[in-house]
């Protein structure tokens, strides 16, 4: 796999950590899958894409699902968001720079601009081949679904993470790399027969994380804020045997171990620094869950067991107008923060450090302004912006 680089303007800007010296009394925090992958901007099954596909439409500057992406986040203003389907573009200067500088930065379509001078990007596990048949079919294809993590090129639905305040880079964490057997009680996949899915020898080396796990500190007038960033698999696309429905539950877990002084022991980071979060610090776990605690194909003892963490703030779950009248007969859908009616994406504070202000999802009513931002699939994502608005305590 590759070794994940560590990319911040923090590094150029290091003594400019702990400059500011009024803790600001509100922080708003997102999480926004953006499906801004290469097969969101060519004909689904193209050969021999890559990331240059996104690299193309953020040089252009006129792409308009990105500009509609970028008008919504402009919208919502968050000071801290993470977004998942954004390919890891190894260039920060054609990646993640481009975004903001060619999008974010200026005002346009009516909204003003904003600037995150501070990001944070890696490697990731989709489309990182594997010599195995992990899909036991009979080939082995080396991407797609034998790929580490389900993708047809390195990179694909990769993360980055934008933020108005400086990142430690010295003190980020990542766990692209940590072995799923290594997980006490791992959902191992067997097949109907009782034996071993995957190959003993693939089972050795399997990643846990399908993109990866990240814990960023970003420092706000010298306090620190983890931001505990992933996306783990969709629990589908598979069989009976359920693999990805296993992984999913057990990428989940894996917050739920970090922030427990009990049962984070085994964990190990790309580093090789063992245990989990420090007990009494201040975090944020964001990104596209791919679980919903009531509906869908999850085994949702996974995400049920986050939520209701005795460190976590789920008091007051994100909704909208637009998912409510999406699908009015559902009772769960006001807090849906998918078009496919479910609430899969979660931006959840821990207990210590915050008070809950407000929360939403961007999803306007019919006929509200900006709704058409979100009409179609192609207007901006399948996804939708998700928000959290805290008091710094």
């Amino acid at each position: 796999m590759i070794k994940p680089i560590l990319l911040s303007i923090a590094l150029l800007y290091a003594p400019m950590l702990f400059s500011q010296t009024a803790t600001p009394a509100e922080l708003t925090f997102a999480t926004y899958n953006v499906s801004m992958e290469a097969e969101n901007y060519v004909p689904r099954g193209t050969k021999g894409i890559s990331e240059q596909v996104l690299v193309k439409e953020l040089a252009s500057g006129t792409n308009q699902q990105i500009r509609n992406i970028a008008r919504i986040i402009k919208s919502v203003r968050p000071d801290v968001i993470l977004l998942n389907e954004f390919d890891y573009v190894k260039d920060p200067q054609a990646g993640v720079l481009q975004f903001v500088k060619g999008y974010l930065k200026d005002d346009s379509d009516g909204a003003k601009g904003i600037d995150y001078p501070y990001y944070y990007y890696s490697t990731v596990n989709t489309g990182q081949p594997s010599p195995y048949d992990l899909d036991n079919n009979g080939k082995a294809e080396q991407f797609g679904s034998d790929a580490w993590g389900f993708g047809m090129y390195p990179g694909q639905y990769g993360m980055a993470l934008l933020s108005r305040y400086p990142i430690d880079i010295n003190h980020v964490r990542t766990f692209q790399n940590f072995k799923w057997k290594d997980m006490p009680n791992a959902l191992k996949t067997t097949k109907p027969d009782g034996s071993d899915w995957y190959q003993p020898e693939a089972w050795a080396k399997f990643p846990l994380s399908s993109k990866s796990h990240w814990d960023i500190p970003v420092q706000v007038s010298g306090k620190t804020i983890h931001i505990l960033a992933s996306h783990p698999t969709p629990p589908t696309f598979d069989g009976a045997e359920d693999r990805n429905g296993k992984r999913n539950h057990d990428e989940i877990r894996f917050w739920h171990d970090y922030i427990s002084e009990t049962t984070s022991a085994y964990i190990y980071d790309d580093k090789g620094i063992k245990g989990g979060l420090k007990a009494n610090s201040t975090f944020v776990i964001m990104g596209d869950q791919n679980a919903s605690p009531d509906e869908g194909n999850a085994r949702t003892d996974g995400i049920k067991s986050l939520l209701s963490h005795p460190e976590v703030n789920n008091d007051l779950p994100p909704s909208s107008k637009g998912g409510t009248e999406h699908t009015s007969a559902n009772a769960f859908a006001k807090n849906h923060t998918a078009f496919w009616r479910m609430r899969a994406d979660y931006v959840l504070p821990s207990r210590k450090g915050f008070k809950i202000l407000d929360s939403g999802v961007f999803w306007p009513g019919i006929g509200e302004p900006m709704a058409e931002l979100v009409e179609k699939r192609e207007s901006s994502s399948d996804h939708r912006l998700v928000w959290v608005k805290v008091r710094v305590e």
